[in-house]
């Protein structure tokens, strides 16, 4: 009998696998999202701050590819010179992280000189970085083409020792300093709370790249001590990384999404509680509103309201004042609140309107009303005919005071 085979965090991790396609694919999205404001504002440094992170964090997972690597190592015939090239993508995106949140919180007024002092700083400070990298690499011998586990491989090999090194530290350097960042300003007092959800996918999705960093530093040290932890490098910090990326471009997504979504939500709903109360000005008008194909929700909604208040405009002089006053007297009477009594009135009101013009529709009126406070509150009118029994009884008991002034009802005992 066979003993079984005993899992490796190598096996175990591998069923975890996330392509490195898809965080491109979600970090380009959140580009193609943004890119219409960018464009539009394209003075607004933060927004080309943003839109330069997002191209540069496509850049990188595009370019960190296995498939890439292999392609670019082939296209230049030297080994490995993929390495370098990825490392500086990375480091350019951490400084593009640092300048972001530096832009973002001292804000577009801030023009001190210790902003624009940090971001000196930063800029000089990563392209060093980068300038340094391409130095150790041609100083090394790299002649082996590794497209996975080349960190760990010549993590023992001179030079490119200092150069996996290097990336690492100023890649968690750049990553805590953010981290710190985001901590401080998602505890700030009156956030939108769109944004507030977006700073924590951030903090959140850079708070993974510690872990990255961590996988990638011990499984480099391991070797340096003569032990095999490349697991950490090839098989956890990969999943990690695409995770991060997720987060993080749906940060960026969320505050712009979320806003888009929730002005449709509104606008669709404003749409709907206008419906009894635009079929009963169809019913009264005989036509409603032309259907338009092409018509956004915006228009749609505001061509319902023209609608509602024109018809309003139409039966308003058949609108009797000393019966919307009874009916509102009613509603009091029956226990509702002046704000939803008022409401209650002017739907009474209107449905008298409707029946006395359609018994006789040649009748122009004579009646005078004021209807701002109608043509004001068609929303609160139309969510009352949405309960015509409380309708009916408010108009009941307004009938009942019409014919004995003094019946009452005692305040409180709601119809509703």
């Amino acid at each position: 009998m066979t003993a079984p085979l005993a899992l490796t965090p190598s096996d175990v991790l591998g069923d975890l696998y996330i392509s490195f396609w898809i965080p491109t694919g979600v970090l380009t999205a959140a580009l193609i999202i943004k890119l219409p404001t960018i464009v539009r504002l394209w003075r607004d440094p933060l927004l080309r701050a943003v839109g330069g992170l997002l191209l540069l964090a496509c850049t990188v997972f595009v370019f960190v590819a296995p498939t890439t690597i292999a392609r670019v190592n082939r296209l230049t015939g030297v080994p490995n010179i993929s390495a370098p090239w990825c490392y500086s993508l990375l480091t350019a995106f951490c400084a593009s992280c640092l300048l972001l949140i530096i832009a973002w919180r001292n804000g577009l007024s801030d023009r001190s000189a210790a902003t624009r002092r940090a971001m000196r700083w930063v800029v000089s400070l990563y392209s060093g970085v980068i300038v340094a990298l391409w130095v150790l690499f041609f100083l090394a011998d790299a002649s082996e083409e590794r497209l996975r586990d080349l960190d760990t491989y010549y993590a023992t090999t001179p030079f490119m020792r200092e150069q996996i090194l290097l990336y690492l530290l100023a890649h968690t350097v750049a990553v805590l300093i953010t981290c710190r960042l985001l901590w401080n300003w998602v505890q700030t007092e009156g956030l939108d709370a769109w944004l507030r959800w977006a700073l924590k996918f951030l903090g959140v999705g850079y708070a993974l790249n510690l872990v990255f960093d961590a996988a990638k530093l011990t499984a480099v040290a391991a070797r340096w001590t003569g032990n095999d932890l490349d697991w950490l490098s090839t098989d956890l910090a990969p999943p990690v990384a695409c995770l991060s990326a997720i987060l993080i471009a749906v940060g960026f997504i969320l505050p712009h999404a979320g806003q888009f979504l929730h002005e449709r939500w509104r606008v669709r709903l404003a749409h709907h509680r206008l419906r009894p109360l635009y079929l009963l000005m169809r019913s009264a008008n005989g036509r409603g509103v032309p259907f338009l194909l092409r018509a956004t929700p915006e228009l749609r909604l505001i061509r319902r309201e023209t609608f509602i208040r024109d018809e309003l405009l139409t039966l308003a002089r058949h609108m009797d004042e000393e019966r919307r006053d009874r009916a509102r007297e009613a509603a009091l009477g029956l226990g509702f609140p002046p704000e939803r009594a008022r409401a209650l009135a002017n739907a009474v009101s209107i449905l008298e309107a409707v029946e006395c013009r359609r018994r006789a529709p040649d009748d122009e009126g004579t009646q005078d009303p004021d209807t701002t406070d109608l043509l004001r509150e068609i929303g609160a009118v139309s969510r009352e005919l949405r309960r015509p029994h409380v309708v009916e009884a408010v108009r009941a008991r307004a009938a009942a005071l019409a014919a004995d002034p003094r019946a009452a009802v005692p305040r409180g005992a709601s119809a509703d």
